[in-house]
């Protein structure tokens, strides 16, 4: 019997409804069905009592997501895909993303389109697109305290009040750069249209082989974003006195001491999205994000009554 998965929202009434329709459907058409929720795939916030929320990478996938699982459907918005993706990349269980958010700028199709798209992923007509992940470890004395992997970005930065602070970071082989900024984002291609392009760094297309380094808010004209090959790890060292705030995709992190080191590189798992027509970035970018829309013009001159 052939598994297929189902990844949604719970904190959505349309999700959970739709999730136990699919469920019938599927386990009265044969299928082998495993049920989990996204939140599972959130890594949690630090606090002062509990200064780090650590899950080993690997043991984030739920019971049944095993690498025989043909894909899995996920039911809600770019955050249960990003916590999706931390869950199935270990077993690359390819995903069929469905919009039940907002934006949904990483899903593939609409709720009122699920039906017809599952009809098509069954009969084998679809693509497979990869994307770069991130693989994100903190060390303190070379002890590993905390680890993820993620599809967007890693940000380091200052809490509770945002404040110039300094980092000393090493690129692979390269000599170390000093960035003074109100924080530093470490993004793939795919993060590229989050939080770094918010912060001024430039759009990547996705199948670009690079990371790129976005300083939040620098303290220098020179400090500007920079893209390097994804072959580079990246080492981090908090080059001030205080402590700072590390987070992964915007949903969990860990405090980052002065004498601590943070590094960064590609990860060996990548995330595997189901296509249902070739990816078409740009129309991607057109349609949520506004880029590339013709310009009007303005009339030269006007008729007054």
């Amino acid at each position: 019997m052939s598994k297929v998965g189902i990844i949604y929202n719970d904190a959505k009434a349309v999700a959970c409804r739709i999730t136990d329709e699919l469920k019938d459907k599927l386990t009265a058409d044969g299928w082998d069905v495993h049920v989990t929720i996204g939140a599972k795939g959130i890594l949690g916030y630090p606090s002062l009592e509990r200064p780090l929320c650590h899950t080993v990478i690997d043991q984030l996938v739920p019971p049944g997501f095993t690498e025989d699982m043909k894909f899995a459907i996920v039911l809600g918005g770019d955050g249960t895909v990003l916590a999706a993706f931390r869950q199935v990349a270990p077993s690359q269980i390819p995903l069929l993303t469905v919009n039940t958010g907002h934006m949904g700028f990483l899903t593939e199709t609409f709720l009122n389109q699920l039906y017809p798209a599952l009809e098509q992923v069954l009969a084998g007509k679809y693509e497979i697109e990869e994307r770069t992940m991130l693989e994100v470890r903190l060390f303190r004395d070379e002890e590993l305290l905390w680890e993820a992997i993620s599809l967007n970005e890693m940000v380091l930065h200052r809490e509770p009040m945002t404040s110039m602070c300094h980092f000393e970071i090493e690129i692979g082989r390269h000599a170390p750069v000093d960035i003074a900024a109100d924080g530093i984002i470490i993004s793939t291609p795919t993060g590229s249209t989050a939080y770094s392009l918010s912060a001024g760094g430039p759009v990547v297309t996705p199948g670009v082989p690079v990371l790129q380094l976005s300083p939040i808010c620098p303290h220098s004209l020179a400090s500007r974003a920079l893209v390097f090959a994804d072959t580079e790890p990246v080492t981090v060292f908090p080059a001030g006195p205080n402590r700072l705030v590390m987070v992964v995709d915007g949903n969990g992190g860990c405090y980052v001491l002065p004498d601590d080191k943070v590094r960064v590189k590609k990860s060996e798992y990548n995330a595997r999205f189901i296509r249902l027509k070739p990816p078409e970035f740009f129309h991607i970018l057109r349609e949520k994000l506004g880029w590339g829309l013709p310009h009007i013009a303005k009339p030269t001159s006007v008729e007054l009554p």
